[in-house]
């Protein structure tokens, strides 16, 4: 094996796609900011125990683990922001306000999540505390439809979820039968729609609680203020548990919010068996889907997930009402660049000269945001990604730009 052979899962990013990746990441960290958020940067090591904290032991096999040389404590690269932003809003800013975060950087992952993804994954989200009313899953929806729209990608589907009802199903059970039950399996088959995986796992279990985890697979469909039949189903199939009844009735006043009126390309659907990420969320969660575009195609792998997750900074000491979301960066920069073609870099030529007035010009140039490239001896082809329509000219005393003859 090649000496710079990089690991499986793990890439480069090219000049073209690392631009458009910065160029996003920007647009949405200003976007972000223009609504409140600030901005955090946690960083990439912490103790492994703070980073795993309220998250369960999926996190923990996602999560690269080493010894500190230093401390002697074990240290983990981190693979997911949330914990890191719930630790700063608990432990070291501990307003009693209401706290908006929002981040951005590289994570780690020790397997990739799926076959197309990868394990170093840019993450951007944001996360809002201390506000327990609908209006902040509402606000965390927004940002999120608005942070695809930034990326250009031209349609997408919300899929909503609730994490509360498959607890308060198994709330039947004695507590023997519950700990008998691997709950990690039980939620993968739930997302995989496995109905005889599911009863076969229940076996010994009451009928209404193997019929009620059952139908949540079933349970899934387009969901809008004109059509809530897939409620209307899921109320009648689902025991009438208060929490179950609560969490509908949730999922319910979301999508009757007036604010989808003006979002006429976002599509609404419910899928109560979709729960990855159980670990964190503590009511309604959010799937976010590109729907096929201008290229036909059908993007199946989620393009952004969020939810609420009351409580995860407990352990930090301090428990908060808490909603946020997280998109990876690269994907969703690929993702809008497959929708619509890339406008070419523009950019000025100029000669290579100890030129007084050439370095003001120059430097004016650049200050106003345009992109100059100094013409080094013997290059005078070569323009990587920037297509230069104008050149610089000496001409009556002074530089000039001028259209290059190439391009008229």
């Amino acid at each position: 094996m090649l000496r710079w052979q990089l690991p499986e899962y793990v890439s480069d990013a090219m000049p073209d796609e690392a631009r458009r990746i910065e160029d996003l990441r920007r647009q949405l960290l200003d976007h972000y900011r223009s609504y409140g958020y600030e901005l955090v940067a946690p960083p990439l090591l912490e103790h492994l125990d703070a980073l795993l904290t309220g998250s369960g032991s999926r996190l923990a096999m996602r999560t690269f683990q080493l010894v500190d040389q230093v401390s002697g404590r074990t240290l983990g690269i981190r693979a997911d922001m949330t914990p890191q932003a719930a630790r700063i809003d608990a432990h070291l800013l501990n307003r009693q306000s209401i706290t908006r975060l929002c981040y951005a950087g590289p994570v780690l992952h020790t397997l990739p999540v799926s076959l197309l993804a990868t394990r170093e994954p840019i993450q951007v989200g944001t996360e809002l505390f201390g506000h327990q009313g609908p209006e902040a899953e509402l606000e965390t929806l927004e940002l999120m439809v608005e942070s695809v729209r930034l990326a250009q990608v031209p349609r997408i589907r919300i899929d909503l979820a609730h994490a509360a009802i498959v607890p308060a199903i198994l709330g039947q059970l004695a507590p023997e039968q519950l700990n008998a039950i691997d709950r990690d399996k039980l939620y993968d088959l739930l997302v995989q729609k496995d109905q005889p995986g599911l009863l076969e796992l229940l076996v010994g279990c009451p009928a209404s609680v193997c019929t009620g985890i059952a139908a949540l697979c079933e349970l899934y469909g387009p969901v809008s203020a004109q059509d809530l039949s897939v409620l209307r189903l899921a109320r009648e199939r689902l025991p009438t548990d208060p929490v179950i009844v609560n969490a509908l009735d949730s999922i319910e006043s979301l999508v009757c919010s007036k604010r989808w009126a003006r979002l006429p390309s976002v599509a609404l659907a419910i899928d109560l068996a979709d729960l990855q990420g159980y670990h964190y969320y503590s009511g309604i969660s959010f799937t976010v889907f590109a729907l096929p575009g201008a290229d036909g195609q059908l993007h199946s792998e989620a393009i952004a997930r969020g939810g609420r997750y009351d409580g995860v900074g407990a352990a930090f000491g301090r428990s908060r009402a808490a909603v946020g979301f997280s998109l990876e960066l690269r994907t969703l920069a690929a993702l809008g660049h497959s929708h619509e073609a890339a406008a070419p870099v523009r950019g000025i030529l100029a000669p290579w000269l100890d030129d007084t007035q050439l370095r003001e010009a120059i430097a004016r140039l650049r200050a106003g945001g345009e992109i100059v490239l100094q013409v080094l001896p013997g290059h005078e082809q070569e323009q990587a990604e920037f297509d230069c329509d104008r050149e610089l000219v000496f001409k009556s005393d002074r530089w000039e730009i001028r259209a290059l003859a190439s391009k008229l």
